[in-house]
């Protein structure tokens, strides 16, 4: 029986997916705040130290005490690759694991996810740890529009501000923080402030790179939905979607209601299965060898008597 229930005994993990803007952080905490959970980071921009606006990362108060690793730890100017993830996620792993708590990896970098869960032979993964896929998906129109919205918020909570802190006119938008979608976007527009342009033409100049990095974080929200598609379709991860749509287009107090009703209640619910069908599986079958000896003792029995 012993040999049995160890057979089942995998470390689980919880991942939490889906394009960037559809609430993947705020529903780890949730999962976290009703579970014993830490959670890893698996954004490949969150990673890096620093701009925190433009990278929108999750706040101290919005994270409601659960321990976060790998947001915002990585030197800004650092090369961090799927590599990096995968050997510093698994440490984090076994730290959370042997804390007697349970991973959740969330993030919309869905290469450095894969990386992970598809390395059979230097990590072997999928040979370690049992996984829960939840994926929070929001329609692509109704998606794109909120995402328009996010852009703004950020622009008025300080992004220009921000980028403007690290831009350097010799700049490489191809290494490190600077790849986030928000940066290169708003060099043609930093450059001219510097110059001191007039106001109206660095007026155009901001208003097209708002533009921009609204249209680039669109472009890359659609692609960060195909390939969970991909992984689904093609590597039949069993992947459980979640339709968060219709929160999206309730507006005011309607939107936490929703929320709660047609997000969390649903997730907590799949994570609660998932977390205790070890339990019963070993139940079970704990019951049918139960019954097999007690049906093997009344034969026995049964002889002894003839």
């Amino acid at each position: 029986m012993n040999s049995f229930r160890a057979h089942f005994q995998k470390k689980k993990v919880i991942f939490v997916m889906g394009a960037t803007g559809t609430g993947k952080s705020r529903l780890s905490i949730d999962i976290a705040t009703q579970f014993p959970a830490e959670i890893i980071n698996s954004d490949k921009i969150q990673v890096y130290k620093g701009l925190d606006i433009v990278t929108n990362k999750v706040s101290e108060a919005e994270r409601k005490g659960v321990t976060h690793h790998l947001l915002g730890e990585v030197e800004p100017d650092s090369d961090f690759t799927a590599g990096d993830f995968c050997y510093q996620a698994l440490l984090a792993m076994e730290w959370i694991v042997r804390s007697g708590r349970v991973p959740i990896i969330v993030g919309g970098s869905n290469s450095f996810i894969e990386a992970l869960v598809e390395d059979h032979f230097l990590f072997k993964f999928r040979a370690n740890y049992d996984c829960c896929f939840i994926w929070l998906d929001v329609s692509s129109p109704v998606l794109h529009s909120s995402v328009s919205e996010r852009v703004d918020q950020m622009v008025d909570a300080g992004l220009v501000d921000e980028v403007r802190g690290i831009f350097a006119t010799e700049a490489d938008y191809a290494r490190g923080i600077r790849r986030a979608i928000g940066v290169p976007e708003m060099d043609k527009y930093l450059r001219a402030d510097i110059k001191i342009l007039d106001e109206k033409n660095k007026d155009m100049l901001l208003g097209a790179a708002i533009e921009e990095i609204k249209a680039n974080t669109c472009h890359l929200a659609s692609r960060q939905r195909e390939k969970i598609k991909r992984l689904r379709n093609e590597l039949r991860w069993a992947i459980h979607r979640i339709d968060a749509t219709r929160v999206f287009e309730k507006c005011g107090q309607d939107v936490d209601k929703a929320w709660e009703e047609l997000v969390v209640k649903e997730c907590l619910e799949i994570v609660g299965d998932f977390l205790h069908d070890d339990d019963k599986i070993v139940a079970a079958a704990s019951a049918t060898i139960t019954s097999a000896a007690s049906m093997k003792r009344s034969f026995e029995e049964l002889q002894v008597t003839d």
